[in-house]
């Protein structure tokens, strides 16, 4: 089993904290957010990079990805896009993870592919992949899967498939993953009141196709990460993390092999 849990459902927790419910809760990895609030962020130096990585790994635990912030489509000059998003490249190496994240924030597919080819040298040098996420303007499988096409880097890129935000922009999971499939690296899971009202709740309990989507990438083998992403960060009243892992665990050990 492959899950881990984005600090992004424990918001001011710091660190050691998000260690702790980790690894108390079945987890193999953490999702690290990537953010000045966290205390992971490109500008930690190599001192506090270790620091990290040693702790994360002393607890048994594995790094799944960094929840970096670039947006890859985003409207405006490629070379800040394009240096941050090699920062977080270099911080991944550092601190073993395999890939960071990155968001869409546009839908001009040109602008995107550009930059994943500008930062393809630096990740494949350091051996890690951006991964894109259905969200924003890019929500669904089909426009994600256009954007890495149209890149053409499949070494140095892959998707993450928010289970929330394809559906809710109408696209069946069996269309998302279809799309997704030859880039799927990651899975990020939650649940939600419904389309219009993306409160989390827990798991099972509310309105995103999990059962559907889980059978689905039973069927096709997925065997990569999968991450409880909990926006405890952006919706402080939810129950705290920790009473929601129980069940993505749950949804782990039934449909991921």
């Amino acid at each position: 089993m492959k899950l881990a849990v984005s600090t992004l459902g424990m918001p001011g927790e710091g660190l050691d904290r998000a260690i702790e419910v980790a690894a108390g809760h079945g987890c193999q990895g953490l999702e690290l957010r990537l953010h000045p609030d966290t205390g992971v962020h490109a500008g930690l130096d190599a001192a506090a990079r270790a620091s990290v990585r040693e702790r994360i790994e002393q607890a048994g635990l594995r790094i799944s990805a960094l929840a970096g912030y670039a947006g890859i489509c985003e409207a405006g000059p490629d070379e800040p896009v394009v240096e941050a998003l090699r920062a977080d490249l270099r911080l991944a190496a550092d601190l073993g993870a395999p890939g960071v994240r990155v968001f869409p924030r546009g839908d001009d597919l040109a602008t995107g592919a550009r930059r994943l080819k500008a930062v393809a040298g630096t990740a494949g040098d350091l051996g890690r992949r951006v991964l894109v996420e259905t969200h924003d303007h890019l929500a669904t499988g089909e426009g994600v899967a256009a954007l890495l096409a149209e890149a053409g880097c499949p070494e140095t890129t892959g998707a993450i498939w928010d289970l929330l935000h394809p559906w809710r922009h109408g696209e069946p999971p069996a269309r998302t993953l279809a799309a997704l499939r030859p880039y799927l690296d990651y899975v990020q899971v939650k649940d939600a009141v419904s389309a219009q009202d993306t409160t989390p709740v827990p798991m099972g309990t509310g309105s995103v196709p999990l059962e559907e989507a889980g059978e689905l990438l039973r069927a096709d083998g997925f065997g990569g990460w999968v991450s409880l992403e909990w926006e405890r960060t952006w919706y402080p009243q939810v129950a705290p993390v920790e009473e929601i892992l129980p069940g993505a665990a749950e949804w782990v050990r039934r449909f991921i092999p």
